[in-house]
């Protein structure tokens, strides 16, 4: 059996999960006496610990919200995680966190036993991130709280924002999620007044605040969010955009699309119509060769001449049949 001292601190590691403990599951966990835990219980609010206690089926110890955070008790694998997490904040990962994330990081190792300060420094000194290729786009810490805040609270949320060609609107929306994909951050939302989902780059919003009414979840727009986003921003950024026809089930053409890359549409048993772009028609061109099936383009024109070019250069780089 765990001494006093070795009890509170596990006792306060289960109560900092985010669900109810009924007293008899602590017990068995603490190996106590039911009245051992409510004694333990009465020992952390007398430190300061807000343990809630609900009745029901339903119902159990929690810790809540106080007026200072608690000590947050972390496994082995848990402190070398939110290491690597503040390390790669500090690197900018979310603009105008670099300092917070720098000094929350400072004061996590240097609590950290040696065995995982080890582990952890291992990691640093043995891992190199590869610069961005292009500038991060800036957004604060303050913003995408906000987004989310909102999400998680289901408030109307107005908002100016820039649309992709850099002219302001105004824009009010029920936020359902923020996203992140790569180095930027999105938010999908219903368009009130355009009445139907949107994506918007979160660099771009402007919150305006306080945040409206409540409003009532809608059934969002795809199950897969993430995948959702990544097709729209990528096909709005597409400089060039291709229908081609592929001579192939669709199911087997969907097994090799990312949805970053495009959609298939069948047209019959043996082929299926890809919808897809590229900012360059080298890119494209790409793409259509991995597919490994025979496929027709008519459109855009710079493609269809993209690839007699490449036709060509192949039939020239091959050696003739001996």
């Amino acid at each position: 059996m765990l001494d006093t001292s070795a009890r509170l601190l596990r006792l306060l590691s289960l109560l900092q999960t985010p669900r109810a403990w009924p007293g008899s599951e602590l017990a068995e966990r603490l190996g106590v006496s039911g009245r051992t835990v409510r004694n333990d219980i009465d020992r952390l609010r007398e430190l300061g610990y807000p343990v809630d206690a609900t009745r029901g089926v339903a119902g159990g110890y929690r810790l809540g919200a106080g007026a200072a955070m608690p000590p947050l008790l972390l496994d082995d694998e848990e402190a070398v995680a939110v290491t690597i997490a503040l390390r790669t904040a500090a690197q900018g990962a979310i603009p105008g966190t670099e300092e917070t994330s720098l000094q929350a990081l400072a004061k996590l190792e240097q609590v950290l036993p040696s065995r995982l300060r080890r582990r952890v420094r291992t990691l640093q000194a043995y891992t190199v991130a590869v610069p961005a290729d292009r500038p991060i786009p800036a957004l604060s810490a303050d913003v995408l709280t906000t987004l989310v805040s909102a999400c998680h609270d289901r408030e109307r949320l107005h908002f100016d924002y820039l649309d992709h060609a850099g002219s302001p609107t105004g824009r009010l929306v029920e936020p359902y999620r923020a996203v992140n994909w790569g180095r930027r951050w999105y938010l999908v939302a219903w368009d009130v007044e355009r009445e139907d989902w949107r994506t918007f780059r979160a660099d771009r919003i402007q919150p305006r605040t306080p945040t409206g009414p409540r409003f009532a979840p809608r059934e969002p727009p795809s199950a897969d969010i993430a995948a959702y986003v990544s097709q729209r921003v990528s096909s709005a950024a597409w400089r060039y955009h291709a229908r081609v026809t592929v001579h192939a089930p669709a199911t087997a053409v969907v097994e090799q699309i990312n949805p970053a890359v495009g959609t298939v549409e069948v047209l019959d048993a043996d082929r299926c119509v890809l919808i897809t772009g590229a900012d360059t028609v080298q890119t494209l061109a790409v793409y259509l060769g991995m597919l490994d099936f025979d496929f027709d383009v008519t459109e855009p024109v710079e493609l269809v001449t993209h690839l007699r070019r490449l036709a060509d250069r192949y039939a020239r780089s091959a050696p003739p049949t001996l």
